[in-house]
């Protein structure tokens, strides 16, 4: 779980990044990314441990 919010964390930063540089091409593939990484550590938070599924 604190991977999840780690990655969740990071997305958000990133995202902020890119939000501030949107005029340009970069801008908006960094704030994509950062967005991917967000969207990506919301779902692994609901994905079930490892230890529970043996």
């Amino acid at each position: 779980m604190t991977v999840s919010w780690i990655v969740t964390g990071l997305g958000v930063i990133v995202s902020l990044l890119g939000y501030y540089l949107t005029p340009s091409a970069w801008g908006y593939g960094i704030l994509g990314f950062g967005l991917a990484h967000v969207l990506l550590g919301i779902l692994d938070m609901f994905r079930a441990p490892s230890r529970s599924r043996q």
